[in-house]
């Protein structure tokens, strides 16, 4: 049996989570570590390593991420626009090997990104 995630962790309730959405499919948190006066985590109760392992199975899962995510932004205000940003794989800047979106917003975003 694989060891469970850090995320996989909260969702179960084993580490304390801060939920600021919740429903079937997913968990919505704010980072610990946040890059933006607003910075949110949406992350699948289903643990998926990163997006480059997702399968057409979980394409239903995937847009409903997206779909959290857009819905969570206007919960917190970010009228004046948000990046989406899905990291994959060390250099990608992934940190936990559990699929996640972060939702980054409330100053103005920098382009190219990293």
């Amino acid at each position: 049996m694989t060891e469970k995630t850090l995320f996989s962790k909260i969702i179960d309730g084993e580490i304390p989570g801060d939920f600021i959405h919740q429903d079937d499919h997913c968990v919505v948190l704010r980072d610990v570590n946040p890059q933006a006066p607003v910075h949110l985590l949406v992350i699948p109760k289903k643990p998926i390593p990163r997006v480059g392992e997702a399968s057409p199975e979980d394409s239903g899962l995937l847009g409903h991420l997206l779909l959290v995510a857009s819905e969570v932004a206007k919960k917190e205000n970010l009228s004046d626009g948000f990046r989406i940003v899905v990291n994959n794989g060390p250099d990608g800047g992934e940190s936990v090997p559990h699929l996640h979106v972060h939702v980054l917003g409330g100053r103005s975003m920098g382009w190219p990104p990293g």
